[in-house]
């Protein structure tokens, strides 16, 4: 591994300088894509970046290195061809907060699938392949995606047409991509989309956070119209989940308590694009909660973090990475929970071979085989019906789509076993609507209390919704310390809060306000429209989902109020 990557080609100029890329330029490319950035192998710089289009992003010296680093195979996965792999990485501190536009995509979308507000993802294709013309005799390069959106399925699916086309024609063919991807239309939860690059028309649908958690995801368009037929994506972010937990298939449920739980957790794969498969997949495993730790899909020890994931002086960090590198199985010995991958060769008609769960004891030996090296104990039952009803679809030749589908369906539904008594229980802590008044502050939520919460299980805990028997209070317990808890409760509790917001200007709007104001004092009522003001300032600033008219009617309200003042007091008002 090289010391440190070069930068053949590199805007100079800080990432908030004003020649940084302004909002009216790339807007619609930039609602997709941060840029697209150019990595080759220069002997003497190393990994290099070669071109970042569109030319005037910037991006931080720190920024470029990761990329360059985490673009490449690490040097012990050879081979030769094409290899498609996806990282993520963080930010650098002092980029600008998240536009008004993005924050109304993250107000409606699903949580798995909110734009990142400190990491950027990066979708790479690799190429290398034999070149005379090369010192090295190599031609090694890689063109990645690097985006705030986790559409790995769609951007994976856009490297395939326009990869192999730039390694041809390299420079023109990004920044017509480029441009035609600045004419997409942003992505808006609930839409059915046309995404037409290089002679092909993606049709994706844009998950909502209504939708049903499991429904059909892509409703395609009457297609009358459309030249060429659109290619129709069933899924943003979606992998063959059935692929990636081939080896590790009866250890399904122990991995899905581990990453319910946030622990840390090791995936060493041969190769970046198995390590970065098997981490996402084990991410989407617990949707529709989302996944509130770090995760590192191919790590490398040149990674910016690696001393904070890697410090003996505390316990392991609640991050998942994926790595390749062997040097890291040293490293890694001291961490609770490793899954050592090897290459996973499909027998037909039968099961793939199964990792066995290891002591990790056994990880400090140099020649490490694969498994599972844990001492985790789960909390809830093996679920056998599963494995048999996978084992069967194997022996009947069932396409790996719809062995995926049973698997993700057994997910969802193990999540939503153990998601719904929570909400249950946080639905009683909301206030009752008729305990809204408009002439008082909204009414507190409740403070969350794990031990109430526990004592609603005999009567409504997940046995109403789950066959599955164990220690699920035993569960609940370790979950209230995990990231993933403290995550899930601030997001829930701010929804309630806006909602009760909402509630409370929707019961004003209906109030006689004109008529509470004919006893009250000059003060009482310059008080009442200032509060008024601010509330409607802040809920068009949170993009607040109110009914029809309800600010414009209190505006309305707040006018008729101040035009009942005397002159010098409405002029106070009127400069405000």
């Amino acid at each position: 591994p090289l010391d440190r990557p070069g930068t053949l080609q590199s805007p100079a100029g800080p990432p908030n300088s004003p020649e940084a890329k302004c909002g009216s330029n790339w807007t619609n490319f930039s609602s997709w894509l941060e840029c697209v950035c150019v990595v080759t192998f220069d002997l003497e710089l190393g990994q290099a970046l070669e071109l970042v289009y569109p030319r005037d992003v910037r991006l931080t010296e720190k920024e470029k290195s990761s990329i360059c680093y985490l673009s490449f195979p690490d040097s012990y996965s050879g081979g030769l061809g094409d290899t498609q792999f996806s990282f993520r990485f963080r930010q650098s501190v002092g980029r600008r907060a998240a536009k008004q536009t993005e924050d109304v995509y993250n107000r409606d979308a699903p949580v798995w699938l909110q734009r990142e507000v400190s990491h950027f993802f990066g979708y790479v294709y690799f190429r290398q392949v034999k070149d005379v013309s090369v010192k090295r005799g190599y031609f090694q390069k890689s063109l990645v995606l690097v985006s705030r959106l986790p559409y790995v399925h769609l951007f994976h699916s856009l490297l395939q047409i326009m990869a192999p086309e730039f390694f041809q024609k390299l420079e023109p063919c990004l920044e017509a991509v480029c441009e035609q991807m600045d004419r997409w239309p942003r992505p808006v939860p609930g839409l059915t989309l046309d995404l037409p690059v290089m002679g092909v028309v993606f049709q994706i649908r844009i998950p909502s956070k209504t939708d049903k958690p499991g429904g059909s995801p892509v409703g395609q368009r009457s297609l009358e119209d459309s030249l060429p037929a659109p290619t129709l994506l069933p899924t943003l972010h979606e992998l063959d989940l059935f692929r990636c937990f081939q080896p590790l298939l009866i250890h399904v449920q122990v991995l899905w308590e581990l990453v319910l739980l946030g622990e840390p957790l090791v995936v060493m794969a041969p190769s970046p694009t198995l390590s970065s498969e098997v981490v996402l997949a084990l991410v989407s495993s617990i949707t529709p909660l989302k996944f509130c730790c770090d995760f590192r899909p191919y790590f490398t020890i040149h990674d910016s973090e690696f001393r904070e994931f890697t410090s003996r002086t505390q316990a392991p960090p609640s991050v998942l990475l994926g790595v390749t590198n062997p040097f890291f199985i040293k490293t890694f010995e001291n961490w609770p929970h490793v899954v050592r991958l090897g290459e996973t060769k499909m027998a037909a008609g039968d099961l793939p071979k199964q990792l066995k769960v290891k002591k990790l004891s056994k990880l400090k030996m140099t020649d490490t085989k694969p498994g599972i090296y844990t001492a985790h104990r789960t909390f809830l039952h093996k679920d056998k019906v599963l494995v048999r009803r996978l084992l069967k679809g194997i022996q009947r030749r069932r396409p790996s789509e719809a062995q995926s589908a049973i698997l993700r369906r057994h997910l969802l539904e193990l999540t939503q076993s153990f998601i719904i008594p929570l909400e249950r229980y946080l639905a009683s802590l909301m206030p009752l609507q008729r305990s809204v008044t408009p002439w008082k502050a909204p009414p507190l939520i409740r403070p969350f209390s794990e031990d109430e919460f526990l004592s609603t299980l005999d009567h409504a805990g997940p046995q109403l919704t789950s066959l599955l028997r164990g220690d699920w209070p035993g569960l609940y317990r370790k979950f209230f310390k995990s990231p993933n808890f403290d995550g899930w409760y601030r997001h829930r509790h701010k929804e309630m809060t806006l909602k009760l917001e909402s509630v409370h200007l929707e019961v004003m709007a209906d109030a006689d306000l004109l008529g509470w104001t004919r006893d009250k004092s000059q003060v009482e009522i310059v008080d009442l429209v200032v509060k008024i003001r601010d509330k409607v300032e802040r809920a068009r600033r949170q993009q607040l989902l109110l009914k029809d008219q309800v600010l414009d009617k209190l505006d309305a309200l707040t006018q008729t109020i101040v035009s009942s003042l005397p002159e010098d007091l409405q002029h106070v008002l009127g400069t405000r």
